[in-house]
């Protein structure tokens, strides 16, 4: 392999996707669309040895075009699976959906209560979170860490889990 193409191969590496285009335009006398840059750089590498050390010989075209030939190929396109027909009208059924609420969860308005290090611990649950001590808290997690400095389970610390509850 001649240097220059040794040199121009090394560069491909170096190209950009538009870079690489302009070049794959300019080895091949087309235009491409395409963004892989592995393959464009795998194809112009190919174009530009085929250029500098000649191409397949003749028999070896031949071979290929020999192989194709024989190759299995599918005469017949594969058979479309049926599409379900809907077997009458439709009908719609109205029914009261329950609420998507966490179940360990009382309703809201209650209050959780706690001990922790000698105080009470009092939360009331809200439709969307919770508060304590006059604030607002997105989850128990967050009241947990409000009380206790550290994060920690929400539903752990007020006993809400299923293991715990009484």
């Amino acid at each position: 392999m001649a240097t220059d193409v040794a040199k121009e191969l090394a560069a491909l590496q170096r190209m950009s996707v538009a870079a690489l285009r302009e070049k794959y335009a300019e080895v091949f006398g087309e235009t491409t669309t395409t963004g892989n840059r592995t393959w464009l750089v795998r194809r112009i590498a190919w174009r530009i040895q085929a250029l500098a050390e000649g191409d397949l010989s003749e028999r070896a075209r031949q071979r290929a075009a020999e192989l194709a030939r024989d190759a299995d190929l599918r005469i017949v396109a594969p058979r479309q699976k049926p599409v379900p027909v809907a077997a009458g009208p439709t009908r719609t059924v109205t029914r009261e959906v329950a609420p998507a609420g966490d179940t360990r969860l009382p309703p809201p308005g209650s209050v959780i209560t706690r001990k922790y290090k000698g105080t009470v611990v009092q939360v009331k649950v809200l439709s969307d979170g919770f508060e304590y001590a006059g604030e607002r808290y997105a989850s128990l997690s967050a009241v947990a860490k409000a009380v206790t400095g550290s994060h920690c389970n929400g539903f752990l610390f007020f006993r809400l889990n299923k293991a715990g509850a009484a």
